[in-house]
């Protein structure tokens, strides 16, 4: 354990004033680290800094896509399920919530709203729920767009 290198002193006269502050004297036993050393382990930092955070990023964005892939599965699949049930497709996205199909409408994690889910008309013209997409216009990392998925 390190030592303190300087320290003050202060003495005192014996009517109860104080007389004389004593400086701290430089000691040259005392070691402390220099701006190079300093400036050494700062360059160490950022080099570790520049390496970690572009797999952190990398990792979050891929994250976000599995979160998509199975948010569309899950509502998928409870579109499939409602029209298996009642023989025809959902009005829109609440309905399958209000019945229990689903807790409650996923959020987005790429636009992060329930609002923006672009809902898919069934093929015959009628109305309802077909299909959900993303709403986001971004490119995944496989190249296609999310709002193809």
């Amino acid at each position: 354990m390190r030592t303190a290198c300087a320290s003050c002193s202060i003495s005192e006269s014996g009517s109860g004033k104080f007389d004389q502050v004593m400086l701290p004297k430089l000691n040259r036993n005392c070691r402390g680290f220099t701006l190079i050393e300093l400036l050494v382990v700062m360059a160490i930092i950022a080099t570790l800094l520049s390496i970690v955070a572009p797999r952190y990023f990398n990792s979050l964005d891929r994250s976000k896509e599995t979160v998509l892939r199975q948010d569309l599965n899950i509502m998928r699949d409870a579109i499939d399920k409602f029209y298996s049930d009642t023989g025809k497709y959902p009005v829109d996205l609440d309905e399958l919530a209000q019945r229990r199909y689903l807790r409650a409408i996923p959020v987005d994690p790429l636009t992060e709203s329930a609002a923006t889910w672009v809902v898919i008309s069934p093929p015959d013209d009628t109305e309802g729920v077909y299909d959900v997409r993303s709403g986001s216009a971004e490119t995944a990392k496989d190249g296609t767009l999310y709002e193809t998925w």
